[in-house]
């Protein structure tokens, strides 16, 4: 991989981490109404609690990318260790596996 193709990964992931930051201040930002239809407040709590269980795993992914990015052992796959192909992380540049590893992976659950 390129130190060019590196450097545009990089920049993908910074942008994501700001985004999910942004994401899970505005998702705790905004108040729960109390609106008297107790569903209608508990579906709500539901939601927002979803999103920011999703935007904070996100976020750690991204962390996490940048971090391997740092210490040399990113675009690595987690469990064969062979090389994650550029395009795959074109597409999800926090991405630990390999396409093969991921659809294992993905299979056994």
């Amino acid at each position: 991989m390129s130190l060019d193709d590196l450097a545009a990964l990089r920049e993908n992931l910074q942008e994501q981490r700001l985004f999910r930051q942004e994401q899970l201040q505005q998702i705790e930002a905004v108040p729960l109404t109390g609106d008297p239809a107790e569903q209608r407040a508990a579906a709500l709590s539901e939601v927002r609690a979803k999103l920011t269980a999703s935007a904070r795993m996100v976020l750690h992914d991204v962390e996490a990318a940048l971090r391997r990015m740092a210490e040399g052992g990113y675009g690595v796959c987690h469990l064969c260790r062979g090389p994650i192909d550029r395009d795959r992380l074109t597409v999800v540049p926090q991405a630990r596996y390999c396409a093969r590893c991921q659809q294992v992976r993905e299979s056994r659950q």
